[in-house]
């Protein structure tokens, strides 16, 4: 019987056995294989060169150029030659004399841990490179990569964005293009395994595998290199003339959504984002939400004409004084009156009054149909990072003076890339446009182009061309009369907007602005100028209109467009 017991309690010991054995060896075999891979194996992630891109005509606006990353090897080290090696490396490494004790303490610092492999520095140059190979420091070596490189400088900063660092302390871009197409840009990593002794040294005889990075794919934009720099030259120059605190420009083709340049100053340069304040990163155009004020009179005459229920020669009969709306007065900004004015004089004269008599002719179900058909209180879906929509409060909540006076661009929200893509529905012929900044994404093997797009029709035909009638009169016998481009025939809007302040509005700060396109017969582009707070006159007549025409003047003879008067 005891020898039975034996035998059992030997059978279950063995089976137990097995059963550990099954458990380790084929359940548990992945994961012990891969904690042993970790002991004896590195694995180095070779960073995948990012994908350039390029102006309209080719040019590059933002690279890659080669650098490195300088790593050390602290237990390869000696600790009495660490202090003397850290003084030469940073002597090499630091920009400035007054930063060299800093960054000797930095690398003293970090090849004092007990750690077999820490990150030195990032982004050293090919000459800084071949200083250091010349030094034969023991223990010191370097990983190729990549460093973002922009030909241009500031110029397109908005346009672009940069790249950065992320919580990893991976290479991520961010805002603009950068941001919008990072997945695209950042290509894919490549991976080089190879055999390690106890010191975590590499065995030159053991076993090496390599899988290749990918390149990141190239992004070819719309936007034309010769007209971004005309817009920024006169955008820096009229910040300067009028005193404006933040200022802008967008140019785009009405027909294809293109964006044909887009500046906005202050800038900054995205190879040095990291000595800017983080406020200059925003890119105003697509992010800073404004009331447009007068410019907005045109898609609010051309909501009305579309719907039949004013004609250009409608007279108004509530023009001839200030008009009262739920307590409130309403004025013209000039304190001028027209009684029994036509539908055209009243955007001639930019009449406050005149439009207050055209959104009550619309009602408020149909103005703000057209102000969701025109694409308002929703993102445009623009290719830039950092898009932002102000939202367009529930019909519910309007009262009569809400319609009056969003009818003359108060009282409402909109963004600087919004607004220019509804004009130029007008300027094509009723067409809301997907507007654009890439026209093309190529790799290696292939090209992906980005065609136009058209999202709805707004107006008809006959509509838009009632109302760039009535903008081209606006610019012939309006206030910016005396800054228009002679022979030419441009159709455009002045608009000048108090800035909203703890529930009132500042009376001597305005946001100042001129939407218009140019030649109005077939239009080549369309543009919206718009300056913050200028100091020489509140104005849009006075400030962005001279800017307007300016630039202007400038794209007729690069575009070899004949006066045609």
């Amino acid at each position: 019987m005891r020898i039975f017991w034996i035998r059992i309690f030997f059978l279950f010991f063995l089976t137990a056995i097995i059963l550990r054995l099954f458990y380790w060896q084929i359940i548990k075999a992945p994961l012990l294989q891969s904690q042993a891979e970790f002991q004896y194996f590195t694995d180095i992630k070779i960073e995948a060169t990012r994908g350039n891109i390029f102006f309209s005509d080719g040019s590059p606006v933002a690279s890659s150029n080669p650098s490195f990353t300088l790593y050390g090897l602290p237990k390869t080290i000696k600790s009495d030659e660490i202090l003397n090696y850290s003084y030469l490396l940073a002597k090499i490494l630091s920009p400035s004399l007054e930063e060299i004790d800093a960054a000797a303490k930095n690398i003293i610092d970090k090849l004092s841990q007990d750690l077999y492999w820490v990150r030195l520095a990032n982004n050293v140059s090919v000459e800084q490179k071949k200083q250091i190979d010349e030094l034969n420091i023991t223990g010191i070596g370097f990983e190729q990569g990549t460093t973002r490189f922009y030909p241009e400088g500031s110029s397109s900063a908005h346009l672009l964005g940069f790249v950065g660092y992320d919580e990893k302390g991976l290479k991520k871009g961010y805002f603009g293009l950068e941001g919008f197409y990072d997945g695209e840009l950042k290509g894919i990593s490549g991976l080089v395994r190879h055999e390690k002794d106890a010191l975590g040294l590499p065995i030159l005889i053991g076993n090496f595998s390599t899988n290749e990075a990918k390149k990141g794919k190239d992004l070819v934009l719309s936007i034309d290199r010769s007209v971004q720099f005309i817009a920024e030259e006169e955008l820096k120059a009229g910040i300067e003339k009028y005193g404006a605190r933040v200022g802008s420009v967008v140019i785009m083709d009405p027909k294809s959504g293109d964006i044909l340049a887009l500046a906005s100053f202050p800038n900054y340069d995205p190879s040095r984002y990291f000595s800017f304040p983080k406020e200059y990163f925003k890119n105003s155009v697509v992010a800073d939400q404004y009331e447009p004020g007068s410019t907005f009179k045109v898609l609010v005459m051309a909501a009305a004409i579309n719907e039949d229920v004013v004609k250009p020669d409608t007279k108004c009969d509530i023009c001839s004084g200030p008009i009262s709306v739920g307590g409130f007065s309403i004025r013209t900004w000039n304190n001028k009156y027209f009684p029994q004015t036509s539908m055209k004089d009243v955007i001639i004269h930019s009449d406050n009054t005149g439009m207050v008599f055209v959104g009550r002719q619309l009602g408020l179900d149909k103005f703000y149909s057209y102000l969701e058909n025109f694409g308002f209180g929703r993102l445009t879906n623009i290719d830039l990072q950092d898009e932002s929509s102000p939202e367009i409060r529930s019909k519910n909540n309007w009262r009569e003076i809400d319609l009056a006076t969003a009818s003359f661009g108060q009282g409402i929200a909109v963004t600087p890339i919004q607004m220019i893509r509804a004009v130029a529905a007008i300027a094509n012929g009723g067409n809301l446009m997907e507007s654009h900044i890439v026209r093309e994404i190529k790799d290696e093997n292939s090209t992906f182009e980005i065609k136009p797009k058209i999202i709805r029709q707004v107006i008809k035909d006959s509509t838009a061309e009632i109302i760039k009638e009535m903008m081209v009169a606006a610019v012939e016998e309006g206030e910016a009369r005396f800054t228009k481009t002679k022979g030419f025939k441009v159709a455009g809007k002045t608009g000048t907007a108090q800035i909203p302040v703890a529930g009132h509005y500042d009376a001597d700060k305005t946001i100042a602005s001129f939407v218009g396109f140019a030649p109005a017969d077939n239009p080549k582009f369309v543009m919206l100028v718009r300056y913050d707070e200028p100091s020489s006159s509140i104005f849009g007549s006075e400030t962005a209109a001279p800017t307007f025409f300016e630039i202007a003047k400038q794209l007729f003879i690069y575009y070899n467009i004949a006066p045609s008067e």
